[in-house]
């Protein structure tokens, strides 16, 4: 038996990287303002059509979706936003603070082909801030998207955009459709398809031929109303005064149709096809849309997947310590049964501890620590209990201690602490 196409098992040697990842974020969006929700992983499917778009490939192509047993279609989410917001809504989450700042991080699914990078299930950390339309929080979640990159160590660059608003769109997406009309005959089905649903989409097409049929089409930034281009020009202001460096993309489309005025991509090279670690945008309808007040918000996801596979890549999987803190190496009976006591008060300590449970030989045993990369090997046989000490080695200089045995677990815990963790006497 295997895996399905397009899912992956997570294994133990890969989970210390995926665990740092998930803590450095949380303690970035902490640090924000941003609490944690964690929303259902199956939803109606009614909530991702209002939300993503009837017209998206997502809805029409790559969604999850089956009927219940009660009759009622359901899907597997393929993106967060839509279940966060449901909640924000269902909660009245908006009585608590005039603006709202939520993350969760979780598994999403959508039937595409299984590409570097890409998944059909996959793994999204997703955050959205409700309740302000001020240009200064767009620049905020972009800085946080951009704080957690540098305190991965990862680089990438940004690109933004604006998409306008229902008041200065009309007018753009009338002078793209005159654009298109001229060359409906020289693109694919899926760009003839959008033209009559939504003409915006064709500019995220990923033909090679058809972006150069689309050379020259008008761009939304020369299409903004007043307010909009007030809008984007604060932002960018904002940004310049946080010093995030930036470059202007007026072909920017992004593959939801909920989009509105900002949007932005962190982009990398070192994945291919698959360039965009993460993106997001503005979303100021959407919260109506989905039967809620009438509130703006704005977010941002980023793929575990991606910034894992960019760890690896751009650092050589480089991350903090993933070895234990002591390995305690036993021989003899007696000392085996000492051992295990010992190595469950170590753990009752908050010492990440290991041990053979079968006593092998000495030599067996180094080994394992050194797979183990622990910090220190504990060793301890007959001989040291008779003497009423033990030898804790450091393994990295291979420096020796001899350590009096205290009779009380606890204690002999105690000191082996301060001695691999001085920090904490």
């Amino acid at each position: 038996m295997q895996a399905l196409k397009g899912f992956k098992d997570i294994l133990p040697d890969e989970s210390p990287t995926w665990q740092w990842v998930e803590a450095t974020a949380r303690s970035v969006f902490h640090r924000f303002g941003f609490g944690e929700i964690k929303v259902p992983i199956l939803e109606k499917t009614e909530l991702f059509a209002r939300s993503i778009g009837e017209a998206t490939d997502i809805v029409e192509k790559e969604m999850y979706t089956f009927i219940d047993r009660n009759g009622e279609q359901i899907t597997m989410r393929p993106e967060g936003t839509a279940s966060v917001l449901r909640a924000f809504i269902e909660h009245n989450l908006q009585a608590r603070q005039p603006l709202t700042k939520l993350y969760t991080i979780g598994p999403m699914f959508r039937h595409e082909r299984p590409q570097k990078g890409r998944l059909r299930q996959f793994h999204q950390m997703s955050v959205e801030a409700i309740g302000s339309d001020h240009p200064r929080l767009d620049a905020e979640i972009i800085a946080m998207a951009w704080q957690l990159l540098a305190e991965l160590g990862l680089s990438a660059s940004l690109q933004i955009n604006s998409l306008g608003c229902p008041a200065c769109r009309p007018a753009y997406r009338q002078a793209l459709l005159d654009f298109l009309a001229a060359r409906q005959d020289k693109v694919c089905d899926d760009c003839k398809r959008r033209s009559a649903t939504n003409p915006l989409r064709v500019l995220d097409c990923k033909s090679a031929h058809c972006q150069e049929q689309y050379q020259g089409a008008p761009m939304i930034l020369d299409h903004l109303c007043a307010g909009c281009a007030e809008h984007f020009a604060a932002v960018k202001s904002s940004l310049d005064q946080l010093g995030i460096p930036y470059g202007v993309n007026g072909f920017m489309v992004r593959g939801l149709d909920y989009y509105t005025r900002t949007t932005f991509e962190l982009l990398t090279n070192a994945l291919g096809a698959q360039s965009a670690v993460g993106a997001g945008g503005r979303y100021d309808g959407l919260i109506e849309q989905l039967g809620g007040p009438k509130l703006p918000g704005i977010g941002f996801a980023m793929g575990m997947e991606r910034l894992t596979l960019l760890l690896e890549q751009q650092n050589g999987g480089a991350t903090p310590s993933q070895g234990i803190d002591c390995f305690v190496a036993a021989l003899g009976d007696a000392a085996l049964e000492r051992a295990f006591s010992l190595l469950h008060a170590l753990r009752g300590k908050g010492v990440k501890a290991a041990m053979d449970l079968e006593g092998k030989s000495l030599k067996s045993q180094m080994k394992q620590a050194d797979r183990l990369q622990a910090r220190y090997t504990l060793i301890l046989g007959e001989e040291e209990l008779a003497k009423g000490e033990a030898m804790l080695r450091d393994m990295a200089t291979k420096a020796q201690e001899n350590i009096s045995m205290s009779a009380d677990n606890a204690a002999m815990a105690t000191t082996i602490l301060t001695k691999i963790h001085p920090e904490q006497k």
